[in-house]
């Protein structure tokens, strides 16, 4: 405690504004329990840059630790291209503050010297990750905290390529971070290296879109379609993108349509709850819409429901909407005769294995990195000579193509309702695409646990979860034999059966998935972005014809129960 005291008296010298030293004093004052929040750590790089509550401290999102990334980014950037113009593109989404954090970050790189390419008002993500590449800038922030409660803000970095920063750069970036003091920061803005951008860039992100997200679908009027922006940024992009694709039957949730920071409607802004989407549901109800589609805050995130067998509106998981978008682009190129094996789809360790089946079933290379678009993005850099299709992961994200390098829920939404409205044309569904992927292949069912653990004991406990997790590695799973253990950080798959071990050839992470003899797996990573650890949980079998979907899905959510329950979580 003495430490942390230590560090939040450093936060009253005259390097910090009158406010900051007023809040940091009321707290040592009020001997206040949030003081060892603040103060216990430094606001860290995970596998979707910083995000934080917003306050006074080092482990908070406030205008000297973004102020102190910034710097150490402006000193890598000029390393990294000595004698060269810097350029860099900045977003903001629509949380309390991002605006003016974003301005701030941007004055930051203007006293170094680096021009800036600042949005005009809030942006989606992918919006951002577009104009890194349209503007040839040498990298990209967007201040968002994407599906985190009111309170949060958050900080992502990209490189050049419009992908999340990845090694060596988030090293050598954090690297400089924390070689700097608080009073290195140059806060002196140069404006006339300022220039604001906006209707232009939206108009070739919007031609871009449509140029990689339609497929000549037939009577897209006839498609009703319903989608919430959830307060988010997606209502500057989406309802046009669809309007200037003939998508004219689309009906919005007029009380989530305005941006707004408190998310007013909703517990939380995240579309892979089902609670989320509710409104939506209800209005697609009211209107007999045929798809429902809602975006988190920074539109990275897209959430999908469709009419099942029975008529019922039904939210897909994150699994679910990429199994049939992966289907259908890759159908899609194949019609065009545009597939020569020398075309790939990504994906990652936590994603269903369904994307390999369907991938290996049209003959394309599925790539599988970590959790986290950074590494999809490093795929198609790191094979300029492969065709990326699409790809995307479980948490409810999805790339059309390579001119974003993040998740693209504009394009998503795009390409959702394509399907829906070829489906529709030809007598099929959105719902019904989906199990006959499964009738093909196998049916495959998902789920996901969070258990949250805030603060320093959070963080132990959480690190501990994982300690046992390796050291009592677990034999069998509802009574199927454990055939391998995956541990990404000492990068070793091993049969666990016969002792042999593999290397796994992909960056070191803290994760640990097992895999049983019936395909079932069982993976448990802690979060790179929030205080949580997350379990995902893979189940498959067999569909022999779709009128059993019902039933077997009921099997697979019954087997996913017993996992649990004898998991103890």
């Amino acid at each position: 405690m003495k430490e942390i005291l230590n560090n939040a008296k450093q936060w009253l010298s005259s390097t910090f504004d009158a406010a900051t030293r007023k809040e940091i004093q009321e707290l040592i004052d009020n001997n206040s329990p949030d003081l060892a929040d603040r103060f216990y750590k430094n606001m860290e790089f995970g596998t979707g840059g910083m995000r934080g509550i917003m306050g006074a401290g080092t482990n908070r999102i406030n205008k000297y630790t973004l102020g102190k990334a910034t710097q150490g980014l402006s000193n890598y950037l000029q390393e990294t291209y000595p004698n060269k113009p810097l350029k860099v593109a900045i977003a903001y989404d629509c949380r309390h503050n991002s605006d003016t954090l974003a301005k701030l970050v941007a004055d930051v790189f203007t006293a170094n010297n680096i021009q800036v390419f600042l949005f005009e008002d809030m942006r989606p993500t992918p919006e951002l990750s577009f104009a890194v590449n349209h503007l040839n800038c040498d990298a990209g922030i967007v201040l968002t905290a994407s599906h985190n409660p009111p309170e949060y803000n958050g900080y992502k970095v990209y490189w050049n390529d419009g992908g999340q920063i990845v090694p060596p750069h988030d090293k050598n970036i954090i690297d400089r971070v924390n070689k700097l003091g608080f009073d290195e920061i140059k806060f002196l803005a140069n404006e006339n290296l300022i220039t604001y951008i906006g209707t232009e860039v939206d108009e070739a992100f919007w031609k871009a879109s449509l140029q990689n997200g339609t497929f000549n679908v037939l009577n897209r009027k006839n498609l009703n379609v319903v989608f919430t922006s959830l307060h988010g940024t997606s209502i500057k992009l989406i309802p046009e993108v669809l309007q200037r694709a003939g998508y004219t039957n689309v009906s919005l949730v007029d009380e989530q349509a305005v941006p707004n920071g408190d998310f007013p409607t909703v517990k939380s802004p995240n579309p892979e709850e089902p609670e989320a989407l509710q409104m939506a549901v209800d209005l697609a109800n009211k209107v007999d819409g045929d798809i429902v589609i809602g975006t988190d805050p920074d539109s990275d995130r897209i959430g999908v429901a469709v009419r099942d067998l029975d008529g019922n509106m039904k939210l897909l998981n994150g699994n679910q909407t990429m199994c049939v978008m992966v289907d259908y682009l890759i159908k899609q190129w194949k019609k065009r005769e545009k597939l020569n094996g020398k075309q790939f789809v990504g994906s990652t360790i936590v994603t269903t294995n369904l994307i390999n089946e369907i991938a290996t079933s049209y003959g394309v290379e599925t790539k599988v990195g970590l959790t986290g678009f950074k590494w999809i993005a490093k795929m198609i850099k790191d094979h300029p000579k492969l065709d990326f299709i699409g790809g995307g992961e479980e948490s409810f994200g999805f790339m059309v193509g390579d001119f974003v390098r993040d998740k693209d829920a504009v394009t998503a939404a795009l390409l959702a309702c394509e399907i829906a409205a070829d489906a529709k044309e030809n007598g099929s569904s959105f719902y019904k695409e989906l199990l006959k992927i499964y009738e093909q292949h196998h049916f495959y069912k998902e789920h996901l646990i969070s258990i949250v653990k805030k603060g320093m004991d959070g963080a132990d406990q959480i690190k501990q979860m994982m300690v046992d997790l390796r050291q009592n590695p677990i034999a069998n799973i509802d009574g199927s034999l454990v055939e391998f253990l995956y541990d990404y950080q000492s990068s070793i798959k091993r049969n666990i059966l016969t002792g042999k071990d593999e290397k796994i050839d992909v960056p070191k992470s803290n994760v640990l998935i097992y895999q049983t003899q019936d395909g079932t797996k069982v993976a448990a990573r802690p979060s790179g972005t929030e205080p949580k650890i997350k379990f995902y949980f893979s189940v498959k079998t067999a569909l022999s014809s779709i009128e059993k979907a019902k039933e077997i899905e009921a099997d697979l959510d019954a087997k996913i129960k017993r996992i649990i329950k004898e998991l103890n979580l």
